[in-house]
């Protein structure tokens, strides 16, 4: 069984599912819980304070991006954190994850930012090539 699950989530289609997928794992374990990681990177930094015209507003707006999986897990009942990180999202959740041994990390196949992807290498990919622990990359 699962008990620290590490979520990778910027609220796009692939990380809903991956939510989903993580509820899965931590249903029926009452030692379970889901850590939602959401890592802002210089763009969307950036992005989030032209659109916005102070700190609050843009905490308010992330967090808004996580609202739905943060909604799935409470029905769940599933014990969760939402975390907030700064830097680039693959070595960012690659050093969570070593860092604060979970034991799974979730992860959408895609995130919001597809050229990026196209171009860098995915995100995911990164992730399952690097992290000590179990990588499930959802499609």
């Amino acid at each position: 069984m699962f008990n620290q699950i590490l979520l990778a989530s910027d609220g796009s289609e692939y990380a809903i599912r991956a939510c989903e997928k993580a509820v899965a794992l931590a249903e029926g374990n009452s030692s379970a819980k889901v850590t939602v990681l959401y890592v802002v990177d210089g763009s969307t930094s950036r992005l989030d304070a032209t659109q916005h015209w102070n700190a609050e507003d843009i905490d308010k707006s992330r967090k808004e991006k996580l609202a739905i999986c943060e909604r799935k897990l409470e029905q769940a009942a599933i014990t969760y954190e939402i975390k907030i990180l700064h830097g680039d999202p693959g070595p960012t959740i690659i050093e969570y994850a070593n860092e604060h041994n979970v034991d799974i990390c979730v992860i959408g196949s895609r995130g919001l930012n597809g050229l990026q992807e196209m171009v860098l290498g995915s995100v995911s990919h990164k992730v399952a090539k690097r992290a000590n622990c179990p990588v499930m990359i959802v499609k």
